[in-house]
């Protein structure tokens, strides 16, 4: 992993404190998450201490520390869909992964996540998984798409 983020840096060869947040973003979209390593190779090269760039990253929600699963699931909390049942919805995706917003299945399979808006207002309430959107969600349909996603990894 070391090599991999040694690469992302050398695109940074004069880079300043103001290249953290850039940085950051380029690490997540090539591990899929900010591991502790790389914030400690981060912090090296920017001659910066790893709780500053923590403080920096848990202060903005777009960086993950924990590895996502195969399928990244985001539910939709804007206010569409929270009017629409988002929260029921919510509990019923906890209940069906047994897992809490911000965490990984036991297998890797599925994680969780939680967003201000997906941008989908007229599907509400609507979730997404690896970018793919479901529409008007309700406790039967979780079942329902949930079992699907298990079944692919069945079939594969």
């Amino acid at each position: 992993m070391r090599s991999e983020i040694q690469d992302i840096l050398d695109k940074y060869p004069s880079a300043g404190h103001d290249s953290l947040i850039p940085i950051l973003q380029q690490v997540q979209e090539h591990l899929g998450f900010l591991s502790e390593e790389s914030v400690v190779e981060v912090g090296k090269f920017l001659k910066m201490p790893t709780s500053k760039i923590f403080g920096v990253a848990t202060f903005y929600n777009q960086f993950r520390f924990t590895q996502p699963g195969k399928y990244h699931v985001q539910v939709c909390r804007g206010t569409a869909c929270h009017v629409l049942g988002s929260a029921t919805v919510l509990d019923e995706i906890e209940k069906n992964l047994k897992v809490k917003a911000g965490m990984t299945t036991k297998d890797k399979l599925f994680s969780l996540e939680v967003v201000a808006c997906i941008g989908a207002c007229g599907l509400a309430p609507v979730i997404s998984i690896n970018g793919e959107f479901h529409a008007k969600v309700n406790s039967e349909s979780i079942k329902t798409i949930f079992e699907a996603y298990r079944n692919r990894e069945v079939v594969s």
